[in-house]
């Protein structure tokens, strides 16, 4: 059984995610009815410490022929019973969806509820656009950015430049997707307002996205082994920017390894194990470590797939690479942002 958080906030802002959601998988299995072949959402739960600490349910995408990997998770994580912690909960919806058709974008969003044990809390707004094929995203990255721009208003360009440097892969001199929004330590002093903006911005992102998909699927109903080469590179690129620079996946993994699954739920099926290798000498001291602790605990196979063992490998990597350099942490991700404290899908 999961225990729930006993803090007022905490309980509003649970229901406000188990709502968002619901409300997306709902639209994830319409695309699965429209153009798969009907396969629905399945859940999976996990329990912290057994679910005394709290603990989440994802819903996994199953339709094999519209996602390639698709998650969406709901965490809470608790410490009414240790006054030792400062942190008193974490909520968030993290969500990451993957399509199996190359023309069609990936996407991630982020929504979340921190409250400290003195009952001082804070909003955290995650979304980005992923596209595997850039030169077809130009449309689609105006439509995103455009949407944000309009459910954020004047909290548009502090996210917008703070995505940008969240998502930025200084080695490769280029981002993770062509539209990014990142609000941090949002708190406008009226909880019952921010419900409503954080919801707002959620569903607006969702069904943004539910469009652009299904606009693609309808243009492009067939693709080419080109076209699931060039995703599979940036399957590959998705996965370093994941493992090496995202503060929020490497959070949730050295707090706990009771969610190493879950926690990897954003990697792809498969990546191009050759050309994440040719990524290592491009690495600053010690992160080139990483990278090859990455490699090995991946198949050597081609293409590499990324199934329960290799994510369970590449977790306890990640976690043994930066106990070991704790000093590389200052490394990932650039900006003031403060490490998210929940497991999140990135």
């Amino acid at each position: 059984m999961i225990i729930p958080a006993k803090s007022p906030q905490a309980k509003e802002a649970n229901a406000l995610v188990e709502g968002l959601q619901a409300y997306f998988v709902s639209k994830l299995n319409f695309l699965a009815l429209k153009f798969g072949e009907g396969k629905s959402c399945e859940s999976v739960s996990w329990g912290r410490d057994g679910g005394k600490h709290g603990g989440g349910v994802r819903y996994e995408a199953r339709d094999a022929v519209v996602f390639d990997r698709g998650s969406v998770n709901v965490s809470q994580v608790h410490y009414d019973d240790d006054k030792s912690k400062k942190l008193g909960s974490a909520t968030a919806v993290s969500t990451i969806i993957h399509p199996r058709n190359p023309h069609v974008p990936s996407m991630h969003m982020h929504i979340s509820w921190t409250q400290m044990r003195d009952g001082e809390g804070y909003w955290r707004l995650m979304a980005d656009l992923n596209p595997s094929i850039i030169g077809e995203s130009d449309s689609d990255k105006k439509s995103f950015s455009a949407m944000l721009e309009k459910a954020t208003g004047e909290l548009y360009e502090e996210g917008a430049a703070q995505g940008d440097r969240y998502f930025n892969i200084p080695v490769l001199e280029r981002h993770r997707g062509v539209s990014h929004y990142y609000l941090e330590g949002y708190n406008s002093g009226n909880f019952e307002e921010d419900k409503a903006f954080v919801v707002e911005v959620g569903e607006r992102v969702i069904d943004q996205y539910i469009a652009i998909v299904s606009a693609k699927l309808a243009e492009y109903p067939t693709f080419t082994k080109e076209d699931k080469e060039e995703q599979l590179a940036y399957h590959t690129l998705y996965l370093f920017q994941v493992l090496t620079l995202d503060r929020g996946t490497t959070s949730g993994l050295l707090v706990h390894d009771q969610n190493d699954v879950g926690i990897m739920g954003s990697i792809p099926s498969h990546v191009n194990r050759d050309i994440l290798a040719t990524w290592v000498e491009k690495m600053p001291q010690p992160q080139d470590i990483l990278v090859k602790a990455l490699l090995k605990a991946l198949p050597n196979e081609m293409p590499t797939p990324v199934e329960e063992n290799a994510k369970k490998a590449l977790a306890k990597a990640v976690r043994r690479h930066y106990k070991k350099y704790p000093e590389a942490l200052s490394m990932q991700a650039s900006g003031e942002i403060t490490p998210p404290t929940v497991d999140n899908h990135k």
